[in-house]
């Protein structure tokens, strides 16, 4: 029997979970919908969003479904952890601000679904702004999939790296958008 996902190094884990893009899928729309359901009856009074590259319909991605759960700032984070691990998410970070949670990581490697829950407050939103002027501006969406083909080898076994190589142009983007649609959200 191999290792457990919680112990395994970093390094081991980037190898067990590569970057892989592909092209988009239309089964992406459909996972989505299906776990927005489920997760309305984990969370309640919370403002689920599809996000992420598999939210835009047209560009290659990795097939992980980042879905953002929003909830009121009056209420504490915490209070919902415990909700979203016992529905079969595992907490990956944490902080004052926010929660990160994966499903569908196996020690076999991803599962035929994956998520990637990121639980905030409202108004910690920007990936909603972002994605929205992806969809809007085709020739900005076709740069930002130029841009992660490029960078999916270089760094395929090093997700902060990847990460870090899309800020930049997140952030334009993500300003451009803020401006543009003002208080949209």
């Amino acid at each position: 029997m191999g290792k457990k996902l919680s112990e395994m190094s970093l390094e081991e884990l980037w190898q067990l979970f590569p970057i892989f893009l592909t092209e988009y899928q239309t089964s992406w729309k459909e996972w989505y919908s299906e776990e927005e359901i489920f997760l309305k009856k984990v969370i309640s009074g919370a403002r689920i969003s599809h996000i992420g590259s598999t939210a835009i319909g047209s560009i290659w991605a990795k097939p992980i479904i980042d879905i953002l759960v929003e909830v009121p700032k009056e209420s504490k984070l915490s209070n919902y952890k415990d909700l979203v691990v016992n529905s079969g998410y595992i907490c990956m970070a944490q902080n004052a601000n926010s929660i990160s949670f994966n499903k569908g990581y196996t020690e076999n490697g991803f599962a035929k679904k994956v998520f990637h829950l990121h639980l905030r407050y409202i108004g910690d939103n920007n990936e909603l702004y972002f994605r929205d002027y992806l969809i809007e501006h085709p020739d900005v969406a076709s740069e930002y999939e130029k841009m992660k083909l490029k960078l999916w080898k270089e760094y395929e076994h090093n997700r902060d790296g990847y990460t870090n190589a899309k800020s930049e142009f997140i952030q334009k983007y993500t300003e451009k958008a803020r401006f543009l649609y003002r208080n949209r959200y």
